[in-house]
C-alpha cells in the first residue's frame, strides 16, 4: 500500500509524454525553417507557433499551450533553443600532427631552460612565439576623464563618446627561453613589415644560432616576398606553423590577451603617434621584468616526448 500513489486534487496533466517529445523536437529546428524571420526561438514565439499548428499536426491537446508550459517542457528535456554555445570546428586534417610538433618545441624549450638553470650554456637555437595584433585603435576623449572623489565617486568617470584617430598593428614575438618580447609597431602588417620583424630577430641573436619561429599561416608568412627574403638567410630560420584554427596553441596569444585586458582596453590617446609611444613604453616595462611562459596542456602525453 505504501508504494501506491495517493489520490490528489486537481485535473491530471493532459499533455502526454509523446506530446512533450514533439514540442522538444520542434524546438530543435530553427524558426526560419518553418517560415519565421527569427534565427532562434523565444518561449513566446514557440508557444504561438505550436498553438497555430497544434490541431493540424494532430496535437489538439497543445492548442492552448502557454510560454510557461513550453519553458517547463524544454527545461525538463534540458534544451535551450534560445541560446548559442559556440564551438570551433577542426578544418585542418593535419591538426594533431601539427599540434604535436608545436608541443614538442615547448617540451624542448622546457628541457633547455632547466639545463641552463643548472649551468649548461651550450644552447645553439632559440624558439620564438610570433603573431600580429592588427587593428589596435587610437581612441581620443570627447571630454576629460573625471577622477574618483573620496566620499562621492568611487571610480573614474568617462564620457561615452570618443573619436577615432586611426589604427596600428603590433608585430610581436616572445623569446620562450627568457620571456623577452620583441615588438614592431606599424600601420599595417604586410610581407614587408614581417620581413622587417625578421630582420630585427636576425640581429638580436648569434649568427650561428637557429631561429625557430612558431607562427600561423597568414599570407604574409608564406608570400613570395617572404620566401625570397628567407633564401637570403639560408638555414637561419625554421618556421613551425600552427594548424588552421589552432592559434590558441601559440603562446603569444596569451600575451596579447593579457595586453588587451590590462593595457589596451581603456587607453585613450590624442594620436596614432601617442598610441605607438605608449605601446613601446608598455613593452619596455614588460621587458624590465620578463616572464617565461610555460605550456602545460597535453605536455605529458607520450607523443610529444
Amino acid at each position: 500500500m505504501a508504494l501506491s500513489d495517493l489520490q490528489r486534487k486537481g485535473r491530471p496533466c493532459r499533455i502526454g509524454s509523446d506530446d512533450r517529445l514533439w514540442v522538444a523536437n520542434l524546438a530543435c529546428k530553427k524558426p526560419k525553417e518553418v517560415g519565421f524571420a527569427e534565427e532562434l526561438w523565444t518561449f513566446s514565439l514557440l508557444a504561438t507557433y505550436i498553438r497555430k499548428i497544434a490541431v493540424k499536426a494532430g496535437r489538439p491537446v497543445l492548442a492552448r499551450i502557454t510560454k510557461s508550459m513550453v519553458h517547463g517542457i524544454l527545461e525538463h528535456n534540458e534544451i535551450k533553443p534560445h541560446k548559442f554555445n559556440y564551438y570551433l570546428e577542426r578544418r585542418d586534417q593535419n591538426f594533431d600532427s601539427k599540434m604535436v610538433q608545436i608541443l614538442a618545441v615547448y617540451k624542448e624549450v622546457a628541457i633547455i631552460n632547466d639545463k641552463e638553470l643548472k649551468g649548461d650554456a651550450g644552447r645553439t637555437w632559440v624558439a620564438i612565439s610570433y603573431d600580429e595584433k592588427p587593428g589596435i585603435q587610437a581612441l581620443d576623449h570627447a571630454a576629460p576623464d573625471l577622477p574618483p572623489v573620496l566620499g562621492e565617486h568611487q571610480t573614474w568617470g568617462r564620457d561615452y563618446e570618443y573619436s577615432r584617430k586611426g589604427t596600428l598593428s603590433l608585430l610581436a614575438g616572445i623569446d620562450l627561453h627568457t620571456g623577452h618580447i620583441t615588438g614592431l609597431i606599424r600601420d599595417r602588417h604586410r610581407s614587408s613589415e614581417f620581413t622587417e620583424f625578421l630582420d630585427e630577430i636576425d640581429k638580436a641573436y648569434p649568427k650561428e644560432w637557429k631561429l625557430r619561429i612558431i607562427l600561423d599561416n597568414h599570407s604574409s608568412h608564406i608570400s613570395k616576398e617572404t620566401m625570397t627574403w628567407l633564401k637570403g638567410h639560408a638555414n637561419r630560420f625554421e618556421f613551425i606553423f600552427t594548424p588552421t584554427h589552432g592559434s590558441w596553441l601559440n603562446i603569444i596569444e596569451t600575451f596579447f590577451s593579457k595586453m588587451t585586458r590590462s593595457f589596451l582596453r581603456h587607453i585613450r590617446v590624442k594620436s596614432k603617434e601617442e598610441l605607438k609611444e605608449r605601446i613601446e613604453q608598455y613593452l619596455c616595462q614588460i621587458n624590465e621584468d620578463p616572464v617565461v611562459f610555460h605550456w602545460s596542456y597535453k605536455m605529458d602525453e607520450e607523443q610529444v616526448r
